[in-house]
């Protein structure tokens, strides 16, 4: 080798050197590597200890001991009251009267005298007509009455001088007759007149538009100064009796039994009305009237309950719960309806003994009332039913009370107590 190229390979050397094979991290990289995993390992190692010693700290006795221990429920007394037999429904507030106020007269409309949403008694009034044209109308035919009433008294009176001179053979028998029959026409021409003034008058009264019944104003359709035309297809108002209220509701053909049989005599079926939730009570009415028919197609029958609605609680349209009370069964054996259990073959309740273990025992329901549920047979007043907590029990099961305390189940010493054992 030359000394050229050997010096040209030393400066390769030095500007170039030498790397580990591809796929070999230098040793020092692997052995960092190998720190990093093991220090993880440690570090998840420790946080897994801490939850576990945790977790055994707080953990309660062991399952078998809890198996073995009194089941926590709530109980209630067995007591009487009176439960009303009740058919639920649903219904709709609809007011006995819905009335859209339309003109009867054409002309402008020169006074508004509502407020939207008062109040308004019958006859109180609404808005006015323009009156003028139909007060000219109404003197005008009172005009013409007067003037066909002196010219029916003119005709009388020639009628009986030609009375008298008929009987004098003073004047033909046909002018006696054409003046009788001027007359009759004249009294004729009266009765037309008279109806004139009638509807001359009526007309003259419609530029007061009134209200038909007692009740709610709506919202104004027409704006003070339209023009507005008799009977025309839009209302000025909608006027929505309030007092009394109705409430519409249907029940199964198969209760209509029961409906006429306490209903009989005359005597008046409670209704209540309670809101979509069915918690709050809204009104108390009665049962008005029954609907002749049943519908075919649903097998129901619509009643009207009326409500006396004195502070507004029902608004036409609204939905409500109804519940039709049919009767009254007085001193029941009730139960609330939670500790009425679901059985194969019959309903049963859990009675807790004197000892807290509870036995299963068969009942017969009967209505219900709001939470609490009649009991026709199996139960005395005076006994604990289990309410709470009833799907974790069997026959002879032992039970924990509210208010009492589990008992303590034995720890094993900890290591303090054998330290000073130990001393």
């Amino acid at each position: 080798m030359t000394p050229d190229a050997l010096e040209q390979q030393t400066l390769d050397r030095e500007s170039h050197p030498a790397e580990a094979p591809p796929g070999h991290p230098p040793e020092t990289a692997r052995r960092r590597r190998i720190g990093w995993l093991i220090g993880l390992a440690a570090l998840v190692g420790l946080i897994v200890f801490v939850i576990h010693h945790r977790l055994a700290s707080h953990a309660g006795p062991p399952l078998g001991a809890r198996m073995d221990g009194p089941l926590p429920v709530s109980v209630a007394k067995v007591t009487t009251a009176d439960v009303p037999v009740v058919i639920d429904a649903l219904g709709t507030v609809t007011p006995l009267a819905t009335v859209n106020v339309r003109p009867q007269v054409t002309g402008p409309i020169v006074r508004i005298a509502f407020e939207e949403g008062q109040s308004i008694e019958k006859g109180g009034l609404l808005a006015e007509i323009d009156p003028r044209p139909y007060q000219a109308a109404f003197d005008q035919a009172r005009g013409q009455l007067d003037r066909d009433r002196a010219a029916l008294k003119s005709a009388q009176v020639d009628l009986e001088r030609y009375k008298r001179l008929l009987a004098q053979n003073s004047v033909a028998a046909q002018t006696y007759s054409d003046q009788q029959a001027t007359v009759n026409q004249d009294e004729a021409t009266l009765v037309a007149d008279q109806a004139a003034v009638e509807t001359a008058r009526l007309n003259l009264s419609y530029c007061q538009i009134t209200s038909p019944v007692s009740g709610r104003v709506g919202l104004r359709q027409v704006d003070l100064g339209n023009l507005v035309q008799a009977n025309q297809t839009t209302p000025i108002v909608t006027v929505t009796q309030m007092k009394p209220m109705s409430v519409l509701f249907t029940v199964p053909e198969n209760d209509l039994t029961a409906i006429f049989q306490h209903s009989r005599g005359g005597r008046k079926l409670t209704v209540e009305a309670y809101d979509r939730n069915m918690k709050d009570l809204i009104a108390t009415g009665t049962l008005a009237s029954i609907d002749n028919e049943i519908n075919t197609s649903t097998g129901t029958l619509q009643l009207r309950a009326l409500f006396d609605n004195s502070r507004t609680e029902l608004f036409p349209n609204e939905f409500v719960n109804v519940k039709l009370v049919v009767d009254t069964l007085r001193h029941q054996i009730v139960v609330p309806g939670a500790a009425v259990q679901n059985g194969p073959s019959s309903n049963f309740v859990y009675i807790v003994n004197p000892n807290h273990t509870v036995t299963m025992r068969t009942v017969i329901t009967g209505p219900t009332d709001g939470n609490d549920m009649a009991i026709m047979k199996g139960l005395t007043p005076g006994l604990t039913v289990v309410t709470d907590g009833a799907d974790q029990l069997r026959n002879g099961a032992k039970v924990l009370l509210p208010g009492e305390q589990p008992p303590a189940f034995a720890r094993g010493p900890h290591r303090g107590a054998k330290a000073g054992a130990a001393k």
